[in-house]
């Protein structure tokens, strides 16, 4: 059997932690091969840094797609994130249609904006685009400003400080049980930051929580989605995943607030991958086959 295979469509950022260079190591850590379908290089993130390179990898989604398809490979999941044009919502439209089979989970991280505002870069056209490929998604994770835009509602509408608005919010934004929806920030105690977990399967909804750290750190999303979906395709249900994001994303936000940290280069996750490793063996029932002596 061989180890299970995401497709990571997402951008990559040389320096900053976020996007790839947070997704191919922690899909990794969690027993996973990640295989990225790059859609830009940048030489920085854009979140603290100024005059970074950019290249758009446009032409180079549909090549990869392409080779793929003549490998006939297969993948165990299909996980997007950052879309940088209408161009590249088509592109990855398609390899989800051309790559998913039986038993493929596809998560769709519908990257468009944070605090109440879409990203600049997208416009409504552009938005539009998220909503129609989120519709190929078995599993979304919006954060409230996403949610805000897919479901047509103004920010300060979409309130994530009441069970029963949470609840009701998940719910909609599952196109009437199509898909599942982890919504994250989801906060009903001022210590305690999660999300709320429409499943699909049961119908139900879940809120998952884990302690708040104060202050803002890049790449605490991509952290998230990157073990929920680890989690998802290695077997666990919807609110045990989110949970264990919950969990590893605060535990990274605790360590990069405790040090004297460039705050632009992005969360100190690194060091504990091991730990998410140790955790997901933990609730999977897992004993690592080759132990360390």
């Amino acid at each position: 059997m061989h180890t299970p295979r995401v497709a990571a469509v997402h951008d990559l950022s040389c320096f900053g932690r976020c996007s790839l260079t947070i997704v191919m190591p922690t899909l990794s850590a969690m027993g996973l091969q990640c295989c990225p379908v790059p859609t830009a290089l940048l030489s920085t993130h854009t979140g603290g840094f100024s005059g970074n390179t950019f290249l758009d990898l446009s032409d180079e989604m549909a090549a990869i797609t392409a080779h793929w398809q003549d490998l006939k490979l297969g993948f165990s999941g299909i996980y997007t994130g950052f879309l940088g044009s209408r161009r590249q919502i088509g592109l990855t439209g398609s390899f989800i249609r051309t790559f998913r089979r039986k038993g493929t989970l596809v998560v769709i991280d519908p990257v468009m904006g944070d605090n109440g505002k879409p990203y600049r870069t997208y416009t409504p056209e552009l938005c539009q685009g998220v909503q129609e490929l989120s519709r190929l998604a078995d599993v979304i994770v919006p954060n409230r400003t996403e949610a805000a835009i897919l479901l047509g509602k103004a920010y300060d509408e979409v309130t994530l400080d009441r069970e029963e608005d949470c609840r009701r919010w998940a719910k909609e934004l599952s196109l009437k049980g199509r898909r599942s929806v982890v919504l994250t920030g989801v906060s009903l105690a001022p210590d305690r930051i999660g999300a709320a977990c429409f499943d699909r399967e049961t119908g139900d909804v879940e809120i998952v929580s884990a302690p708040r750290v104060e202050g803002s750190f890049h790449g605490t999303g991509d952290i998230f989605a990157s073990v929920l979906t680890g989690g998802l395709v290695r077997g666990m249900d919807l609110p045990t995943a989110a949970a264990l994001a919950a969990d590893f994303t605060a535990l990274c936000a605790r360590r990069t607030a405790e040090q004297d940290y460039p705050k632009r280069e992005g969360v100190d996750f690194e060091p504990l991958l091991w730990q998410l490793g140790a955790k997901l063996a933990e609730k999977t029932g897992e004993i690592p086959a080759n132990r360390i002596r």
